[in-house]
């Protein structure tokens, strides 16, 4: 008798073990995320006459704490340049060789809307806002003077300061066979205020700063920490 209990127990112990981890598919991801871009810069408020485009390398760690609320560390060594020396009315023209750190959050369409019963929606869920703070060191390597006003280069070579990252992007999720979302492709336009005029190397008598874009698109793999979700992710 005692055999048969314990066999009925152990019966149901599996049957129901088997039960929730059938359940949870679909439910878990993971909290940190490790990622590589690349990013295309311009500066779209400069002290120059012609915009032009550079490219940047990023690397971040991400803290998940939903699969659509997110806290990004990132790193970016790049480069910025505008202007042109020859064909612009002002001559001038910058390089500018740029490291910089931010820290943003992260919210996802996911999080709020209900995506369970609409196909049109299970896409949208993946739109995303971020905000947060940053810090760029400049490092000007080249600059050609003001054909009209030589004592116009008189910005910082060396500059370093904060700036507010505004971005909007798409997340497409890559789910493993438990519909977890292990792969990520981020796709996001980046718009950066910055706190000085420093940013090309010249600076203005008036108070105006700068300002740079970046279109990036980057990867993103889960490494660990996983817990579950209130509702399904994958469906």
């Amino acid at each position: 008798m005692v055999k048969l209990i314990a066999k009925i127990t152990l019966i149901l112990s599996l049957c129901t073990t088997s039960f929730l981890a059938k359940a949870q598919i679909g439910y878990d991801y993971a909290q940190y995320d490790i990622g590589t871009a690349v990013g295309l810069n311009t500066a779209v408020m400069a002290d120059v006459n012609t915009l032009r485009i550079a490219p940047s390398i990023h690397f971040n760690f991400n803290y998940n704490q939903s699969p659509y609320v997110n806290y990004v560390l990132e790193l970016q060594v790049g480069r910025l340049e505008g202007g042109d020396s020859v064909k612009s009315s002002s001559g001038r023209q910058f390089e500018n060789h740029f490291t910089s750190f931010l820290f943003r959050a992260q919210l996802q369409a996911g999080e709020f809307i209900d995506y369970s019963a609409s196909p049109f929606m299970n896409v949208m869920k993946n739109w995303y806002v971020s905000t947060g703070v940053g810090y760029i060191a400049n490092h000007i390597v080249a600059k050609s003077l003001d054909k009209r006003n030589p004592a116009y280069a008189v910005g910082d070579n060396n500059a370093q300061t904060l700036f507010i990252p505004a971005r909007l992007g798409y997340e497409f999720k890559i789910y493993n066979d438990y519909n977890q979302p292990s792969v990520k492709i981020d796709i996001g336009y980046q718009y950066n205020f910055v706190f000085s005029d420093n940013l090309d190397g010249y600076s203005t008598q008036a108070s105006n700063k700068d300002a740079y874009a970046q279109l990036t698109i980057g990867v993103k793999f889960a490494i660990g920490g996983v817990t579950s979700y209130r509702k399904q992710i994958h469906y």
